[in-house]
């Protein structure tokens, strides 16, 4: 199992620097008005349209694998606390400690504070 988790992590993080970077290539919407002054749509690699509906088709695509991946990536963690959970991993346990006496000889940790008592 655990090589299944180490390749959804390995498929996250390539997701992850992809969708960074097609969404960085995009252009916004008001770009469009740039175009009409020569522009030159017509001699691009992707057509006449363009390539937003090609990046936005890619982008949605790679959105829902990542948010697969996040979703597994939570699966394999609550697995992994639950069998963490009952592998009896002690639990902590509120204890009164000892007077504690630092160089001077004066007891620390008596219960007395200097900070005011809250009301």
């Amino acid at each position: 199992m655990d090589w299944m988790e180490a390749l959804v992590v390995v498929v996250h993080v390539v997701i992850a620097v992809a969708l960074v970077g097609l969404v960085l290539i995009q252009q916004g919407k008001g770009a469009d008005a740039g175009a009409a002054f020569g522009g030159g749509a017509s001699q691009t690699v992707f057509g006449s349209q363009g390539s937003g509906s090609f990046l936005t088709r890619m982008t949605t695509l790679l959105a829902i694998v990542f948010f697969v991946t996040s979703f597994s990536l939570a699966v394999f963690a609550k697995q992994r606390a639950e069998v963490a959970g009952e592998a009896g991993i002690p639990t902590v346990k509120e204890s009164r400690q000892a007077p504690v006496q630092d160089a001077a000889g004066s007891e620390t940790g008596s219960g007395e504070s200097d900070l005011p008592e809250l009301e």
